[in-house]
């Protein structure tokens, strides 16, 4: 299947800059010789760092405007996130709430200096069909100064709150080329009642627009019955059996497409507030919280994962070689 090639081990290595960074790895990822020699990573692991309380599926029980009233618990998951990237010497993108970030700047401080990638989820959480181009930019600008200020890193890639850009929205991928974002991690390539686009491709291509173009990585999906079925993480980490996910990710590797998984810190914390909600709400929040870092211990021991900018640069490094991924134009 046509795609990005997966990134090498090397890509492990945490950056001290950007530009330094792709004129240092772009050489090596566009040799095969050296990517054959180096152990291929499976893909990429990715966080989107925000608090339980923002859960669009929690929204009745936890208006914006108690945001500040309520408990935070997001520092102690992302250190136990830490730590598990740690022991599996996994290098991975932390998608970070603008909102978290002003409250919790010496927390996004720790995930860069730890090697991480840092990128933006946005600042208040608020679905994109919910706002309009102008909005949009506010929330976008206003995330990342807040990002980039505490990571004292620059922010080149982007997550829209539950997966919210999709063919209703693709007005938004605008407002990120202009915003001068390298690429973005928002279409996910399936049919749910809340997002996505079963007609996008579900390997990492350029999206072409009137004023310029992006690279857009989606998360893994499972190919099965002719369709695309959701398997990168998540509530599906949560309520399915580990064997879905791993099928999914073994189907990715074999194929040569990357496996980009994704978890929220609020889906490790089994002492997290229970807020009053309906019982779908209730169990599409709740529902395998208690199992899912010993999923994820063996999600990430199975294979090795980077990060999302190491998936763009093995891309960007394949369509200047001349192989270039898919590209579907939105």
């Amino acid at each position: 299947m046509p795609g990005a090639s997966p990134p090498n081990e090397a890509d492990l290595a945490p950056s001290d800059g950007a530009a330094r960074d792709v004129a240092a790895r772009v050489p090596a990822a566009a040799s095969a010789g050296a990517r054959g020699a180096a152990r291929r990573l499976a893909g990429a692991f990715t966080v989107d760092v925000e608090e339980y309380f923002h859960a669009e599926t929690l929204r009745p029980a936890a208006a914006p405007s108690a945001w500040d009233s309520l408990e935070s618990r997001v520092e102690g998951a992302v250190d136990r996130l830490l730590d598990i990237l740690d022991e599996r010497r996994t290098r991975a993108t932390f998608f970070v709430l603008g909102w978290v970030a002003e409250r919790r700047p010496a927390l996004v401080r720790q995930i860069a200096e730890r090697g991480h990638e840092v990128a933006s989820h946005g600042y208040g959480h608020v679905m994109l069909d919910a706002l309009d181009p102008a909005g949009f930019r506010r929330d976008l600008r206003r995330a990342r100064a807040a990002i980039e200020d505490a990571a004292r890193a620059r922010v080149e890639g982007y997550r829209a709150p539950t997966w919210s850009i999709g063919p209703g929205t693709a007005w938004a991928l605008d407002v990120l080329i202009e915003e001068g974002y390298r690429y973005d991690s928002s279409i996910f390539p399936v049919r749910h009642d809340r997002y996505g686009d079963p007609r996008a491709p579900i390997v990492p291509h350029r999206l072409a627009r009137a004023g310029g173009s992006i690279v857009e990585v989606p998360p893994l999906v499972l190919r099965a019955f002719g369709q695309n079925l959701p398997a990168a993480g998540g509530g599906y980490l949560r309520l399915l059996p580990f064997r879905y996910t791993r099928r999914a990710v073994a189907d990715a590797v074999a194929e040569g497409r990357p496996a980009v998984l994704y978890i929220h810190p609020w889906e490790i914390d089994r002492r997290q507030p229970r807020l009053a909600v309906g019982t779908l709400r209730a169990l599409r929040h709740y529902a395998g919280i208690g199992r899912v870092e010993e999923k994820l211990v063996r999600l990430l021991a199975d294979h090795r994962y980077g990060t999302v900018a190491a998936i763009v640069r093995a891309f960007e490094a394949e369509e200047a070689s001349g192989t270039p991924g898919d590209r579907r134009a939105a």
